[in-house]
Parts: C-alpha cells; sequence; structure tokens
C-alpha cells in the first residue's frame, strides 16, 4: 500500500538543534556542578525526554536542572538552530502532493512551535504532536498512535522519519514503516542496532520513497 502519511521528528531531522542543546546542557552542568560534561557523553542522551535525562543525570536535584536549562533553552533557542538542506522545499512539495504530514517530537509545544513557525513550515503540519500531549513518550509507540488518530491514517499508510534509536524504536513499536537520516550523528549505529527500513541521504530522498 503507497504511503501516504508521513511523521517526522524535529530535533536533529527537521531542524539542526544540536548546538543549542548542548549548550543548555553545559549551562545546566555548570550552574549545578561547577563542571562541563565531554560533548559525546552529552549527545547520547539526545532524543530521550529530558525528564528521563535530568532523574538519571541530577538525581534529587532534577527539578532545578530542568528549570535551569528550560530557562537557558527558551532564551537561546530561535539565535542558536538551524535548518538541514532541502528540508523546506521537500515539506512544502509533500504538502501540495497531498500528503497528510505530522510531527512527532519529544520536545516540548512551545519551543517546537517556536523552530517550526522560524522557517515558516508549521503551516505544512496538520499535526503538530510534542512531549505535553501524551504520558508516554519515544520509543513507546503511544506519540505516534496519538498521530495516527489525529490525522485518520492507517499504519501500513504511515512512515517515521527521525534520526535516533528513539525515533526508529517508536515507528516499529507502533506498526508502521522508518527511515534515519544519513545527517544524524547516530545513523550508523542507529542503522547497525535497529536496521529501519530506509536510509534517506538527503531531503530529496524522501520524495522518491513515496514514489515507490
Amino acid at each position: 500500500m503507497k504511503i501516504n502519511t508521513i511523521l517526522f521528528d524535529l530535533d536533529g531531522t527537521l531542524l539542526d538543534t544540536s548546538f543549542v542543546i548542548l549548550e543548555s546542557f553545559q549551562h545546566t552542568y555548570r550552574t549545578l556542578t561547577g563542571k562541563e560534561k565531554e560533548r559525546e557523553y552529552i549527545i547520547k542522551a539526545f532524543g530521550e525526554p529530558l525528564q528521563v535525562t535530568m532523574e538519571r543525570e541530577f538525581s534529587s536535584q532534577a527539578e532545578e536542572a530542568i528549570k535551569t536549562y528550560r530557562s537557558f533553552h527558551h532564551d537561546c533557542f530561535e539565535e542558536l538552530i538551524g535548518i538541514f538542506p532541502g528540508i523546506s522545499e521537500v515539506i512544502k512539495t509533500l504538502y501540495e502532493n497531498g500528503c497528510k504530514l505530522g510531527i512527532v517530537t519529544s520536545r516540548l509545544r512551545k519551543t517546537t512551535l517556536i523552530g517550526l513557525k522560524k522557517y515558516d513550515l508549521d503551516k505544512y503540519f496538520q499535526y503538530i504532536g510534542t512531549a505535553d500531549d501524551t504520558d508516554k513518550h519515544k520509543p513507546d509507540p503511544a506519540p505516534v498512535l496519538l498521530a495516527l488518530e489525529r490525522l485518520g491514517s492507517r499504519p501500513e499508510e504511515t512512515i517515521m522519519i527521525g534520526d535516533s534509536i528513539f525515533d526508529i524504536k517508536c515507528a516499529k513499536n507502533a506498526g508502521i514503516k522508518s527511515a534515519v537520516v544519513k545527517w544524524s550523528e547516530f545513523a550508523e549505529e542507529v542503522c547497525e542496532l535497529e536496521k529501519p527500513d530506509y536510509i534517506i541521504e538527503k531531503a530529496e530522498d524522501i520524495l522518491e520513497i513515496l514514489e515507490k
């Protein structure tokens, strides 16, 4: 059956948010511990819900860490993010071709909308699902299942495109197709461990997948 619904992760898939995330974590570590962490250590938590990361990293100080992170992150977010090559054009083409488009992200709605609006992408998505919308988060299938319900789509018609293991596991758990973007820092690991259905080298490859 032909795919007509495309669900996208946001961070590391559509928008380049790695710098602002790294800086937000470093600010939090400096504020609460007086030290920074290695970049490679921090990026292992990319795609994980913030609550989970902070409870692991700061234990009893988790709530203070979350407030510290979010305050810095919100203030710097719009200035420090970018968009990956070809994304704007491909999203516009998918929309004009009648595809149902959704966002499934572990990010909060406020900064999700700031990022999408900065690049004029919000108008193309019929559904924008964030961490505010479900009690369970990726890799649990709940965020994808809610997207399918809201879009009126069937699993066999749907693909999830992301950059992390959490995205691919979420797609598999929900019974939909999965694709990893090659510009992800985790692409090699994702391909080795999770075997996504597709590997996207460049944004335009998304259009080719749908044509097939």
